[in-house]
């Protein structure tokens, strides 16, 4: 079997001032581009099938616009909807992407721009084009990496934290590196809201690595896994570009020892690619009452303010603060419960799309939202083999997936969730389910 494998990188960086989103409270308009945004994109085919491996820059899109996205991109190249796939590296230094409901009483957050929303689909369109029509005879190669010291447990220093990175090595037959993915679950959140500088945090770091160890022209496509939960919170040593640059390359040297650790005959043409999609009905969360969620409010400030008094430490403050940033949030959803709008909210969302991608040994389990790192866990644990799950995968949910000790606990991530845990753990259910079909069409 002969494969086939076509790279291509777009800037979709804002040609304007923007607001830069990721923070609360924060008239973050920018100043510059520190480092662009990019549209990047793997076209994997054989002489049956082809996949579309992307990634794209932005904090997240909404839902309709990654459905419009795919279908464009399935018209121009010929790959059906379900082989294309399409990720948020979850940038919080990159343009508003959508309309948030629980961000609705925030001041600062503007409306999506609409003129920046087609910009960006005609640089994801065009990066998806080329990539598909400028193949090169390959062969690919599947490895993995520790990132430990990279990001951790937000919550917890002792939480869980799922350290793997997985990594697709892409070569011409000459062998030269023409592409790599890489899917590891970090928040890339080392740069604050002091920051006004547009940037991808420090995956682009990463990407700057290899860049540097391969050649310029290398393609990489940077997925972020289940993360909601996970963040370098413990392992900065300050909000700055240079952190961004210390974790950044840490991460893009552990990938790189991993992938000169291959040989040449862990690289094969004799690879199935296909991919297979079905949705998940999600399940609502009920909100608090008003009162209960301004009695919330109450306690989180109370918390904050006894934690700064007592110097307790960056870590523990900023978690608070961020737990008021979700009671705030937990607000205005309990607000709009009592009109009716959240109702409308989630009729919107009823469907969650969820999607697999097979590249020979390799499963990818893409889901439309923000979960926690135990659902990728699970994941792999019920599926044998090499699958990674990869978070927000064509669209959102309006906030987080938590589990059920999350949303007991409550926090900043359980406060501003439109949906249950159940949803989670239906997500992961379709996952394996996607999983053992492929399988399955392979035997």
């Amino acid at each position: 079997m002969s494969l086939y494998a076509g790279a291509c990188i777009r800037d979709v960086s804002p040609q304007s001032p923007m607001f830069l989103v990721g923070y609360p409270h924060v008239p973050r308009i920018s100043t510059g581009i520190h480092d662009p945004l990019l549209a990047s994109a793997i076209c994997l085919r054989n002489d049956a099938s082809a996949v579309l491996l992307m990634a794209i820059d932005m904090l997240f899109i909404g839902t309709a616009f990654a459905r419009k996205v795919r279908k464009e991109i399935s018209i121009q190249t010929g790959l059906p909807e379900s082989h294309i796939f399409i990720s948020c590296t979850h940038t919080h230094s990159g343009p508003v992407m959508v309309d948030i409901l629980s961000w609705r009483d925030d001041p600062c957050v503007p409306p999506v721009d609409e003129k920046y929303l087609a910009f960006l689909q005609d640089g994801i369109v065009a990066a998806a084009v080329e990539a598909a029509k400028t193949p090169h005879k390959a062969t690919l190669a599947w490895t993995t990496a520790d990132a430990s010291g990279v990001g951790s447990n937000r919550l917890s220093v002792d939480g869980v934290t799922d350290s793997e990175v997985g990594i697709l090595a892409v070569q011409k037959v000459n062998g030269d590196l023409l592409a790599i993915s890489t899917i590891y679950g970090m928040h890339p959140t080392v740069l604050h809201e002091d920051s006004t500088l547009v940037s991808g945090d420090f995956p682009a770091y990463t990407r700057q690595h290899l860049r540097e160890k391969y050649g310029d022209d290398i393609v990489v496509v940077y997925h972020n896994a289940p993360c909601g939960n996970q963040s370098p919170r413990y392992a900065v040593k300050a909000q700055t570009f240079e952190e961004a640059e210390r974790l950044g390359r840490m991460l893009g040297e552990r990938v790189s020892d991993a992938i000169n650790g291959l040989k040449e005959e862990d690289f094969s043409a004799d690879v199935i690619v296909s991919g297979m999609m079905d949705s998940i009905e999600t399940i609502p969360r009920i909100i608090p009452t008003v009162a209960d969620a301004e009695e919330m409010l109450k306690n989180r400030n109370d918390e904050f303010e006894r934690l700064k008094a007592e110097n307790a430490g960056h870590v523990l403050v900023r978690t608070a603060e961020c737990a008021i940033f979700g009671a705030e949030e937990t607000v205005v959803l309990a607000h709009a419960q009592e009109t009716g709008e959240l109702s409308r909210i989630h009729d919107d969302y009823r469907q969650a799309d969820v999607q697999a991608i097979q590249i020979g040994n390799l499963t990818l389990v893409g889901w439309p939202c923000e979960l926690f790192t135990e659902y990728a866990f699970e994941l792999k644990t019920r599926c044998a083999g090499n699958v990674y799950a990869v978070s927000l995968v064509n669209g959102e949910l309006q906030g987080y997936i938590v589990t059920k000790q999350a949303m007991k606990e409550g926090g900043y991530e359980a406060a501003n969730s439109l949906f249950t845990p159940a949803t989670g753990e239906m997500l992961v259910n379709a996952g394996v389910k996607l999983v053992e079909k492929l399988r399955e069409a392979v035997i």
